[in-house]
């Protein structure tokens, strides 16, 4: 064989090797394509969020700077998409009060919210002799002691879509829930036992993706 023939015999392996790789960039080109379209003409929906009621079994910051507090809240969420399914693959929900973590973090199962499905959780929060700030505990004394307390009550997790047979990568949740407690003579808590009481709240939550 000359060495003319082997010059050809290269150049059209070559050939063949770059139709092959141009070919396999046009099919994920195309595919990507196909999802993007599927995605923009089903737009999902941010699930929707409701804080229905928190339950009060203790809350003391008698002791100067820490606070001790244990609550059971009831969540509910809705997947508006008609089309879309919901992955949660992880949800952590716990308390603040001006912006300081009082409670630790509690996990919610993962679990899977198919299409208009609503989903109802209630975990317990608590904190035990959480430290908080100076100001922040002369702020909470004072408004506890005027019968009512603003604490938000956030989850933080990590979701994904599923359309068909296609999952996305995972996007992060965040969910924001004000709640009122109230105390003394303007509780408008209904008694749970002893000493927990529940306060309904029927609250929209702010949703960000």
């Amino acid at each position: 064989m000359s060495v003319k023939e082997c010059g050809n015999h290269g150049e059209g392996r070559r050939k063949i090797f770059r139709r092959i790789i141009a070919g396999i960039l046009i099919f994920l080109l195309l595919v990507l394509i196909t999802i993007l379209l599927i995605w923009a003409i089903l737009r999902p929906s941010k699930p929707r969020f409701i804080l229905q009621d928190t339950t009060v079994y203790a809350f003391n910051a008698s002791t100067p700077n820490l606070l001790t507090s244990n609550f059971q809240l009831t969540l509910s969420s809705r997947n508006p998409n008609d089309r879309i399914g919901i992955y949660y693959d992880r949800l952590d929900v716990y308390a603040t009060y001006n912006n300081q973590q009082i409670t630790l973090r509690t996990s919610i199962p993962p679990t899977y919210q198919g299409h208009k499905e609503i989903n109802v959780w209630s975990p317990f929060i608590n904190g035990n002799s959480v430290p908080i700030a100076p100001e922040f505990s002369a702020s909470l004394g004072s408004e506890q002691a005027a019968g009512s307390i603003f604490l938000m009550i956030k989850i933080d997790g990590r979701v994904r879509w599923k359309v068909g047979a296609f999952v996305s990568g995972r996007y992060h949740l965040y969910v924001r829930c004000p709640a009122y407690i109230t105390f003394g003579s303007k509780s408008n808590g209904v008694m749970v036992g002893e000493n927990a009481i529940k306060y309904q709240f029927v609250t929209r939550c702010s949703v960000s993706v």
